[in-house]
């Protein structure tokens, strides 16, 4: 590490050229420390002597899947994590604290449904809920109600319930059943935060201050703040998603779609490691068609609700502790209400 210790004025040689100036006892270079240009240097000969073996290792199909899958979540999260981004800003700057008391039941028991309806007004991802949720914790928002809208609005707004009419047309039921079982998923998550949730589990990042800016200046760094740390998440959760989608053969779900409870399961796991964006996730569901409606409906509540990269976007904006119990808490609660509004339903 380079020195930093301070350098009496005296002590240098100002008589020499300012481009030569510097204190005694300190070489040019820092102690021969290298830099970013040898390193880049380094690569860059790398990259030529080993250009043979590294252009079979891109073309191996393993890794075109793989990038496939990476590009493609990143490519279906992205602008609705833009407009999730976009929208928290706004929350954080220009609407004010008092409007939140005024818009939901101030008893934390009836915020929690009424957050849950405020979700189907939101054409969103469940990316951008993130962050709209982190903004309204920050606004006074009681963390029931937030979470709640959380899990609802990515799940039961009119673009992912027309997205799924159209995906399955001869079966108008899972319109329906998709809806209250997302919907009852997100309220009961809700409540059970009031009941046993804790506010140290949530730990937001810090945020720069916007009060001493004017309100323009104070949306674009909001905006960059947000778009930088969740960002970030999302592409380690693409990444983690297209991994786990090489590694594991499609044989072996084949193989679970016979039986009622492991394909209720299967689909599950399926749901977590795809993460597919909402607006999209019902044409997949729709060509799986060896497992039960049951089975996919399962996937389709709990897909937007909890996957690979929710989880690293979630322990980026509430906390580690935070996502630990309750993308879990979550996924129990998505089968059990999913497969019961499944079995009355479909």
């Amino acid at each position: 590490m380079a020195d930093r210790r301070p350098v009496a004025t005296e002590d240098i040689d100002w008589s020499a050229p300012p481009a030569t100036r510097r204190a005694p006892g300190r070489s040019r270079r820092d102690g021969g420390r290298i830099g970013s240009v040898e390193v880049l240097a380094v690569l860059l000969v790398a990259l030529v002597l080993l250009r043979a073996p590294i252009a079979g290792l891109v073309s191996a199909p393993w890794l075109q899947t793989w990038t496939t899958v990476f590009v493609s979540v990143l490519v279906q999260a992205v602008p609705f994590l833009v407009f999730g981004v976009a929208l928290s800003a706004v929350i954080a700057v220009f609407v004010p604290r008092s409007f939140w008391a005024r818009a939901l039941p101030k008893h934390p028991a009836l915020a929690v449904p009424a957050a849950g309806v405020a979700g189907v007004v939101l054409p969103g991802c469940e990316c951008g809920s993130v962050p709209i949720a982190g903004s309204l914790i920050r606004r006074g928002v009681a963390p029931a109600a937030a979470l709640t809208f959380l899990l609802a609005a990515p799940a039961i707004n009119p673009i992912v319930l027309t997205a799924t009419a159209i995906a399955f047309p001869n079966n108008p039921g899972m319109v329906l059943a998709r809806g209250v079982a997302s919907l009852a998923v997100a309220v009961a998550m809700g409540w059970l935060w009031l009941r046993l949730g804790r506010a140290d589990w949530i730990r937001l990042p810090h945020r720069p201050h916007l009060d001493d800016r004017s309100r323009g200046r104070a949306f674009w760094a909001a905006c960059r703040h947000d778009l930088m740390h969740a960002g970030g998440f999302l592409v380690l959760g693409a990444a983690a998603a297209a991994t786990i989608n090489v590694a594991v053969p499609e044989s072996w779900l084949r193989g679970l779609a016979g039986n009622a409870v492991l394909s209720v399961l299967a689909l599950t796991a399926l749901a977590v490691v795809l993460s597919i964006c909402s607006e999209a996730d019902a044409f997949v569901a729709a060509s799986l068609t060896q497992f039960s409606l049951t089975a996919r409906l399962v996937f389709l509540v709990v897909g937007p609700m909890v996957d690979l990269k929710l989880i690293a976007m979630q322990s980026g904006a509430f906390g580690g502790r935070f996502a630990a119990r309750f993308a879990p808490a979550t996924v129990v609660a998505g089968v059990l209400i999913g497969s019961g509004v499944g079995l009355v339903l479909l």
